[in-house]
């Protein structure tokens, strides 16, 4: 059987530990056998990111702007012990910070639903689809450990010197201090890219954020978005039957869990990297949730939503076979693979990349499952498999 073929290539950002062996697997199994794959590969594990000082990193980006389309595996940020794991010259960034602040994208996340795992939050029925904005805030910051009293200031110099200055504490002793910041433009780009998704998938959005407390910071975020939303989208989210609601993030936490889901829920960079996990768990693993960055620029990646699964690579270096699930790498692919063929007009690729989610599925639901997902199974599972026994029979589904 011939090959599909690829009009375009797709950046392919290589990663680390057990998704890193996992991804050699899919591509082995899955993808090409079936697909003559077109893809720039960046190696953004975690010694080549420190050996070229993330210029490797920054080369990603570039190919996702470039392309269009990219698909990456899971990564390390490292800390403390990761350097002497690896035997690093410096404390690493977050990849995924700088690829999201070069895109300036919004992350979109949404759980991968089978009808024989039950979410574990009795009320939701449909999916609850996270908005995480992936710029600014703790994920590009500064920080200051200081080792006695002082005086802590937040200066801004204008451009044409004159200066702006807040005094944030009288320090007594030591202590610690962070600076953040966001744009108008991100959160503007944010807020679109938002209600555009929304209205593609037919959901209301939900939005939420520490208004009463940050009155300044988190205040122009739920200004921006009403605004944007009363000038630009108003009118079609009513002639859809979607509403915008805003809300403060312990009010939302407290509504999604009594909601029936079928929401876009959108939060500020940290919130949304913590909720988007909690949201995953609940409906089942973090390895069944897709997670795509969109770009204003119209750039798109694909990643699994979890990360390296370090305990389980740890278990295999001694020889195991995990039972690690790998429906979020395979969907990361699928999704990739999807977005190229809209992009370039292929229906044959659009066409392989559903039939593989669809085999995906199919193999959960006739009751062969991972073992995370066998406490939520019901009915329990026929049989619980390793990552590799999974793999092959979603291919036998092919």
């Amino acid at each position: 059987m011939a090959k599909i073929q690829m009009k375009n290539a797709i950046a392919e950002l290589d990663g680390d530990e057990m998704t890193r062996v996992l991804w050699a697997v899919i591509k082995d199994k899955l993808l090409s056998p079936f697909v003559d794959l077109k893809t720039e590969y960046y190696d953004l594990g975690l010694k080549q990111r420190d050996d070229s000082d993330d210029k490797i990193t920054y080369e990603a980006a570039a190919a996702i702007k470039r392309l269009g389309v990219g698909v990456k595996c899971a990564t390390i940020t490292s800390n403390a012990a990761r350097v002497k794991e690896y035997n690093l010259k410096q404390l690493t960034p977050s990849p995924n910070g700088i690829i999201r602040s070069e895109l300036d994208g919004t992350v979109f996340r949404k759980p991968i639903i089978v009808n024989n795992v039950k979410p574990a939050v009795a009320s939701w029925k449909k999916p609850i689809i996270m908005g995480r904005h992936a710029y600014g805030d703790v994920y590009k910051n500064c920080e200051i450990e200081v080792k006695g009293a002082g005086k802590a200031e937040l200066v801004f110099t204008y451009a044409d010197g004159t200066e702006e200055r807040k005094t944030i504490m009288e320090m007594k002793g030591p202590g610690i201090l962070q600076g953040i910041h966001n744009t108008e433009k991100s959160i503007e780009s944010f807020a679109r890219c938002s209600f555009r998704y929304a209205l593609d998938e037919k959901v209301s959005v939900w939005f939420a954020t520490k208004d009463t407390i940050s009155k300044t910071y988190d205040g122009k975020f739920k200004e921006i978005f009403q605004r944007i939303y009363d000038e630009e989208f108003k009118s079609e989210f009513e002639k859809a039957g979607l509403e915008y609601f805003y809300t403060l993030i312990d009010d939302a936490v407290a509504r999604v869990m009594k909601c029936e889901g079928n929401i876009l829920w959108c939060c500020k960079n940290y919130d949304g990297d913590v909720m988007s996990d909690m949201v995953a768990s609940a409906f089942g693993s973090l390895s069944m949730m897709t997670s795509v960055l969109v770009s204003p620029n119209g750039a798109f990646e694909y990643e699994a939503a979890h990360g390296t699964v370090q305990k389980h690579y740890y278990r295999y270096m001694n020889g195991e076979k995990t039972s690690t699930n790998p429906v979020a790498l395979i969907f990361a692919w699928t999704g990739a693979l999807a977005k190229r063929a809209e992009l370039d007009g292929t229906p044959e690729l659009l066409a392989f990349a559903k039939k593989l989610e669809k085999a995906t599925l199919d193999t959960i639901e006739d009751g062969i499952m991972t073992g995370d997902l066998k406490a939520l199974a019901n009915p329990a599972p026929k049989k619980v498999v390793n990552s590799w026994e999974f793999i092959d029979e979603i291919a036998s589904r092919l």
